[in-house]
């Protein structure tokens, strides 16, 4: 029994690869958490706005779809440096529902705040990592 445990220790097969890319960096870490949790508030602003009828169905329901399905597609873009002005974007465009359901206002501050501190310390824990 012990030789089938060396034989399988030994085999040929490569080992498993690391992620490809290298480390995760932080403030991308930070960033896909925003945006995750925003993609929930704004998927139930939308559900308000439907349900307030402050604008007709399709656009409540479909501007919200729409708003949700970039934000999760964002999240798997942001390996790429492109993606986080696209993010800054996304930001103002939360902040300019409110025009539609004046709450969003305050929710789309509170996101790009987090935003703002996330791309600014995400930055900074990244280049004293690549500096040490």
């Amino acid at each position: 029994m012990d030789e089938e445990v060396t034989d399988a220790m030994q085999s040929d097969e490569p080992a498993p690869r690391a992620r490809r890319g290298g480390p995760r960096s932080v403030k991308r870490s930070l960033a896909s958490i925003v945006l995750g949790f925003e993609t929930i508030v704004v998927f139930l602003a939308a559900l308000v706005t439907y349900g307030l009828n402050a604008v007709p169905p399709f656009v409540a329901l479909g501007g919200g779809a729409v708003l949700v399905l970039s934000m999760v597609a964002l999240i798997g873009l942001l390996r790429y440096s492109w993606s986080y002005p696209v993010g800054w974007a996304l930001q103002a465009i939360v902040i300019a529902t409110g025009f539609i359901t004046p709450a969003m206002f305050f929710v789309g501050a509170l996101f790009a705040a987090m935003w703002a501190y996330c791309m600014i310390n995400g930055t900074r824990i990244d280049n004293q990592k690549e500096a040490s």
